[in-house]
């Protein structure tokens, strides 16, 4: 379906209420068109007035410094502009507001996906690297694990990076339903180890070492012990100490073994 293509900014009462919502930091429903237009390149560009004194690329690249520096809630079009020494104003000439901006960024910062075909021994060695340098990308730029949290309209890059999941478990004997389900399973993965380590990370750098939860279990569980055997033996083994490693690897392996499983089973059933 073609992108209907339309030129110039949000003017007047419209720009200015955009504006307005933009000053807490909290992204305002974004026009998924204009953000097709800008994602995918295909806007139209602008045949008359003044030469652009700025570009979409170089608003989206500040804009990630930012949210790299001090978390996506600092991020606003005035902050940005202000990088420039522009009014906030002049941003809505290359991108409508907050909203679109944040899925330029997504799709910048990613980057483009890993490539796999150099990648040998099958399919799960291309998932695994895949899912590694996933891992790599959200540590670069925390603040996109939770402005991916949620269904939107995807960039070039990002659909480029589920077209290598999904490339990587072509051949598989597993269905395409099942290729995207063995992928979300992979994501989820990667996402909440990704989160819980640079959460972790960031307490270390605030001098907290212990987690923030720790004491107050053990209180809890020597209290109420008797309630949850399980969760008692674990903690008095140890369990719940600081972890060994990163927290990506012994899940992978866990979900791509249970991966391997269903592929043998695909493969049984064709022989």
């Amino acid at each position: 379906m073609a992108v209907k293509r339309r030129q110039g900014r949000p003017r007047g009462r419209a720009a200015g209420a955009r504006a307005g919502r933009e000053g807490d930091g909290d992204a305002p429903p974004g026009d998924r068109e204009r953000s097709a237009e800008l994602l995918w390149g295909e806007q139209e560009r602008p045949s008359r007035g003044p030469k652009p004194g700025l570009s979409v690329e170089r608003i989206v690249r500040a804009a990630i410094g930012i949210a790299d520096a001090e978390g996506l809630a600092a991020v606003s079009m005035q902050r940005v502009a202000s990088e420039f020494g522009f009014t906030t104003m002049s941003l809505y000439r290359y991108v409508p507001g907050k909203a679109e901006l944040v899925d330029l960024m997504i799709d910048t910062a990613i980057g483009a996906p890993p490539a796999l075909d150099g990648v040998a021994g099958g399919w799960r060695p291309k998932l695994e690297a895949w899912a590694r340098h996933g891992w790599a990308a959200f540590h670069r730029h925390p603040w996109a694990l939770g402005a991916t949290g949620h269904p939107r309209l995807m960039g070039p890059n990002e659909l480029g990076w589920l077209d290598s999941a999904l490339g990587a478990l072509s051949g598989t004997g597993l269905a395409p339903g099942e290729r995207h389900d063995a992928f979300i399973v992979v994501l989820g993965h990667v996402r909440t180890a990704a989160h819980y380590s640079v959460e972790r990370a960031r307490r270390q750098q605030g001098g907290v070492t212990d987690e923030p939860w720790g004491a107050f279990l053990v209180e809890l569980v020597q209290k109420h012990g008797d309630r949850y055997p399980a969760v008692r033996e674990a903690m008095s083994s140890g369990a719940f100490g600081p972890p060994e490693g990163d927290g990506l690897e012994f899940g992978l392996r866990c979900v791509l073994d249970g991966i391997g499983v269903l592929i043998a089973a695909r493969t049984t059933r064709s022989a």
